[in-house]
């Protein structure tokens, strides 16, 4: 697990590989009953860190304001992540599914607790953040935020999709 200092608050982020209960954190979570709160990001469409700490900033700037677009702090980010205006998609397609067995979990202003029952909540192996490159499914991901292998040229993947977390309200 790794904590990130972001706008006066932590980030605790955990990578897991081999997840056999998402369908159980997926029912928890829609029952909103998951404790503790975490946002879980389907992590073979997140190719570095960088992004998710992009859309960690933009969701507290959007706490800060009371304009949340979701209910929740943590499932903003995932929407944040995702890079589109339609919450559900967002939520779909950059959320975990039943069948999700990569995932990133996410938490702010998490306890030294709360990164215990973080860590335990999740029924798999948890990896070390560097994986994330590797792991990548990158056709994906280009096909998800409509990536050119032009832009690739002279961008990375992980800034491509910085790029379009933060323009996306503005287009």
């Amino acid at each position: 697990m790794k904590v990130y200092e972001l706008s006066g608050t932590t980030l605790s982020v955990a990578l897991f590989t081999d997840v056999v209960n998402s369908k159980e954190l997926l029912e928890l979570m829609h029952a909103g009953t998951l404790e503790p709160e975490v946002a879980l990001l389907n992590a073979s469409l997140i190719p570095d860190i960088f992004p998710v700490l992009a859309a960690a900033h933009k969701t507290l700037v959007a706490k800060s304001r009371d304009s949340l677009t979701t209910r929740t702090l943590h499932s903003e980010l995932v929407y944040n992540y995702s890079g589109s205006k339609h919450i559900s998609e967002s939520l779909k397609r950059c959320g975990i599914s039943d069948s999700t067995t990569y995932i990133l979990v996410a938490r702010f202003g998490a306890s030294e607790e709360e990164m215990i029952a973080m860590k335990t909540l999740i029924k798999g192996k948890e990896i070390d953040l560097e994986e994330l490159e590797g792991k990548a499914n990158k056709p994906q991901i280009q096909k998800h935020y409509k990536i050119t292998g032009v832009e690739l040229g002279i961008s990375t993947l992980g800034d491509a999709i910085t790029c379009r977390i933060a323009a996306r309200d503005a287009l």
